[in-house]
């Protein structure tokens, strides 16, 4: 794909929208809505015990209350671990002992280039809290199992936070999958023929 020309309508906090002009594989030339975003890490919290901790945050956009993992947008030139380290300590007051990426993935790749880098955060030790003046959460503690459960049941509805804790369970849960045989759907993909 070949961009040809790009006009800003709009740059604001968080997003820029820009007019692609793009010349697709196929030889189409047209132009594409596009939200520019900075990208932003986000994190799954699990305790020694096995719980996850969780936020239930106000969002506008989604009309109220929903569950998520913590999770903020990168700074300029800000490595997606640090970022994720500074939301674990700002939205739920721990600080991580260790971190691992779980995954990189695109949030709405039809129109927007933001991609989300989902780490697991262990071994964390208690920290402190600093909410930014537009955060309206509440800590939630869950088990892993019923963090699994509440995305089954439609409560847990944000889709990083489906993803991260996904991610853990499976890669938690190899022994207890295995033996249920739904382990070889998630890691074997269908051949191409």
């Amino acid at each position: 794909m070949n961009s040809a020309n790009t006009r800003n309508i709009y740059s604001g906090k968080i997003i820029t929208l820009n007019i692609d002009t793009v010349t697709l594989p196929n030889g189409v030339t047209i132009d594409l809505e596009m939200v520019r975003h900075p990208g932003a890490a986000a994190v799954v919290p699990l305790k020694e015990n096995g719980t996850v901790v969780l936020i239930k945050q106000f969002r506008h956009a989604a009309g109220g209350f929903i569950y998520e993992i913590p999770a903020g947008k990168l700074h300029p030139g800000e490595d997606p671990r640090d970022c994720a380290a500074r939301e674990l300590e700002e939205e739920i007051g721990y600080q991580p002992g260790k971190l691992e990426l779980l995954s990189s993935i695109f949030t709405a790749p039809g129109f927007t280039d933001e991609v989300i880098h989902i780490y697991k955060a262990t071994s964390m030790t208690k920290g402190r809290q600093h909410l930014d003046r537009d955060e309206v959460l509440e800590v939630v503690e869950v088990s892993l199992q019923e963090a699994i459960e509440m995305i089954h049941a439609g409560t847990i509805r944000d889709a990083k936070t489906m993803v991260g804790l996904q991610s853990v369970f499976i890669g938690r849960g190899t022994a207890n999958l295995s033996a249920q045989g739904t382990l070889r759907f998630w890691r074997k993909a269908p051949q191409a023929s």
